[in-house]
């Protein structure tokens, strides 16, 4: 990385790095310029009628500070809801400072992006292993054979774990002999990398699961030993999987049953083996049952905690152990609206539009959002518009004023990654989710840039504007409080080297001096099984009582799929320029100004629809316009529209708001109805839509399309 004047002026790839040598993305080559952008937010704003003024640092938290107060006190803690998106997961100390704010006002309305896209596995995992960030992960590096649903790794890296050069390791399980199926309902980046690829439905991988096991139990391919000695529930699967053949599922999941038998095949002899699914498989209605489904296979088999199976990372600390010992995240309460279980101590975003909506005791009246972009990310985005504009009061933590922060009362200008000190994502940190593993420290590359803050500091200023302590512990505030005002922030490199002293790593100062990583064992198969399944019994339960509940749900689902498998199915997809809805706002990654309505050459020909002719998609929720493009890597039947576009209501992104792309995310519903109760995951793909040739005049600048309640 090169720094001029202090500028950042380029990044390069660390060659010599433990972990990633040298492999790195466009996006990650490009973060300077989405950092240094001229509209990066350097003073606190406040909305003064349909504009927003610079204010100072101490006017903006004394107001909030009041009001928040003032909500509290005149109604409940729980009227004070925070959203908590991805981008926070990006630092160590940002979601346990949010996280200490919320404790301190003494609300549990906390919602997450992880009902976006993967709260289905923390949900399961919570069952089966004792603890919700319990996550196996394929051993890449040795196995025999991969079976990959739902999952685009060489875009979008590995869901949670870290896995640099995806493609060629992916390439590399077939030049040791090995085999690798890619199960989608498009020939992705990672198909035509490496593998066999295998088109399957949108929104039948549940199916699909249910045949492989049921073909798995007829053979008789069992790890009985290990299935009598570390899990319970055994005897229920073959009740559960009795009817779901491969001929009954083929005509709804498009996989001949000719195939599937072939990879449950390929999968039996192999010496180690994965079934491994993303977001894909997440979000398409039945992720829960699916996920579930998946790692009872991986279990019985003999392949979890295996080499060249699964493997149960472990990070810096055993975070299960920890986690279960003290209640973290593992909160059984529910929401008010819908009754949906918390998972990961956090409701789903799927019902904060009701909540604000809905009058009554614990109604949202204030929000603070930090790391996300719900306007963009969250389902059926028009009508969360309208319920964040009928806020009390909204507060937006960011680096520019996005969407959501274009609605907001209050936008508090945080610093970048660049700008603090820091250690690697938190997934790899506490969980260990890393094929190389390694431990890394950051000082700050470049100074902040006006009035930023780091979100530690913002969260402990508003809890001393709104008089309550931080993690609801008077010492611990005042303790940092006197830091802060010595230091003039929080001491964050200080909070970090006491994190990894206190689990036993080296200094903060240590790893600096290992600037190309410090390299750590990879998890040894054995460790998990017996050792750190933390249920009451210390054994995988691969029959909760919970999902087999669920699991009666299966025969009306396949009997919804049987009865619409000839209309269209809506898929997201994402391009190497994006990561959700960050980068459009950097010129090289917009400069198509839009995103595009994918269709198979045949379904486009039957609506007579040409390349890049306007279509109009309809849901049960909105209708949006999009110009259409055609390629032959999908299946027949299936669309697929690129998610994170939609920026024209954002008043600071002066770039992506000059495109003309739709949110694909307006197509999806919301509210306890549309949920799966199981987990509180949002239906954002293999969505039922309607496409027909756009129709009436429009905005030739304007194809954001109209949504609809």
């Amino acid at each position: 990385m090169q720094v001029h004047a202090g500028r950042i002026t380029s990044i390069r790839p660390d060659g010599a790095h433990v972990g990633t040598a040298g492999f790195c993305c466009t996006k990650g080559l490009r973060q300077a310029q989405l950092y240094d952008s001229p509209d990066r937010l350097k003073r606190p704003l406040k909305r003064v009628g349909g504009r927003y003024e610079p204010v100072s640092w101490d006017q903006a938290l004394a107001e909030i500070g009041a009001k928040v107060a003032q909500l509290r006190g005149q109604h409940h803690p729980d009227a004070v809801a925070m959203y908590v998106g991805t981008a926070a997961g990006f630092s160590v100390l940002h979601p346990a400072f949010a996280q200490g704010f919320m404790t301190g006002l003494g609300s549990r309305s906390m919602y997450s992006s992880a009902t976006q896209d993967c709260s289905n596995k923390f949900a399961v995992s919570r069952q089966m292993y004792g603890f919700p960030f319990t996550l196996p992960f394929p051993d890449v590096d040795r196995t025999s054979c991969l079976i990959i649903v739902g999952a685009n790794p060489a875009v979008s890296k590995w869901s949670f774990g870290h896995l640099p050069n995806s493609p060629g390791r992916l390439r590399a399980i077939e030049a040791r002999g090995g085999q690798l199926f890619v199960v989608d309902p498009r020939r992705t980046e990672t198909a035509k990398a490496a593998g066999e690829h295998v088109f399957i439905r949108p929104g039948t991988d549940v199916f699909f699961y249910a045949s492989f096991l049921h073909e798995l139990l007829a053979h008789g391919h069992v790890d009985r030993n290990r299935v009598v000695q570390h899990m319970t529930g055994f005897e229920s699967l073959h009740r559960l999987v009795a009817d779901w053949t491969p001929e009954r599922t083929g005509p709804v999941t498009s996989i001949a049953p000719d195939t599937l038998r072939r990879m449950v095949r390929a999968y039996e002899t192999a010496d180690g083996a994965a079934l491994y699914c993303s977001t894909g498989v997440n979000m398409g209605g039945a992720g829960s049952l699916a996920y579930w489904l998946q790692e009872v296979i991986n279990a019985i088999t003999g392949n979890l905690d295996r080499a060249g199976g699964t493997l149960v990372g472990r990070g810096i600390l055993d975070f299960a152990r920890f986690g279960t010992r003290h209640g973290l995240l593992m909160r059984t309460d529910r929401s008010r609206v819908g009754n949906i279980a918390s998972v990961n101590d956090a409701f789903t975003g799927g019902v904060l539009a009701d909540e604000i909506l809905t009058a009554g005791a614990r109604q949202v009246r204030g929000l603070f959002v930090t790391g996300g972009n719900p306007l963009l990310t969250l389902p059926n985005a028009g009508r969360l518009r309208r319920a964040l504009r009928e806020l009390e009061l909204l507060v937006v933590l960011d680096i520019q004023l996005n969407e959501t922060a274009s609605e907001a009362h209050y936008v508090l200008p945080t610093t970048s990654p660049l700008q603090r000190p820091d250690l690697p994502f938190l997934f790899p940190l506490v969980l260990g989710m890393q094929s190389r593993p390694y431990l890394q420290a950051t000082r700050p590359v470049v100074p902040p840039d006006g009035e930023q803050r780091d979100e530690a500091t913002i969260y402990l200023d508003l809890c001393a504007a709104t008089g309550v302590p931080l993690f609801g512990s008077r010492p611990a505030q005042w303790l940092l409080a006197g830091l802060r005002a010595l230091k003039g922030s929080v001491p964050q490199e200080g909070l970090l080297d006491l994190l990894l002293r206190l689990t036993g790593q080296p200094s903060f100062r240590r790893l600096l001096e290992h600037p190309h990583g410090l390299a750590r064992p990879l998890e040894r198969a054995g460790t998990f099984l017996g050792r750190r399944v933390v249920t009451p019994d210390g054994k995988i339960h691969l029959a909760p009582a919970a999902l087999l509940k669920a699991a009666e749900r299966l025969e009306r689902l396949f009997d919804q799929e049987r009865k619409t498998t000839s209309g269209f199915r809506l898929i997201t997809k994402r391009r190497t320029t994006t990561h959700n809805s960050w980068t459009h706002n950097i010129e090289p990654f917009a400069r198509r100004r839009t995103n595009q309505l994918w269709m198979h050459p045949d379904d486009a020909a039957r609506l007579g629809i040409a390349p890049d002719d306007l279509a109009d998609v309809r849901s049960d929720t909105a209708t949006v316009r999009v110009p259409v493009a055609l390629t032959d890597d999908l299946q027949p039947g299936v669309v697929a529209l690129p998610h994170g576009w939609g920026h024209q209501h954002a008043q600071g992104l002066t770039v992506a708001r000059r495109t003309r792309g739709v949110n694909a995310n307006l197509l999806a519903p919301d509210g306890p109805d549309s949920l799966e109760q199981e987990s509180g995951m949002t239906r954002l793909t293999a969505l039922p839509v309607e496409i027909t040739p756009a129709a009436g005049p429009q905005d030739p600048t304007d194809w954001s399309g109209i949504a609809k309640d």
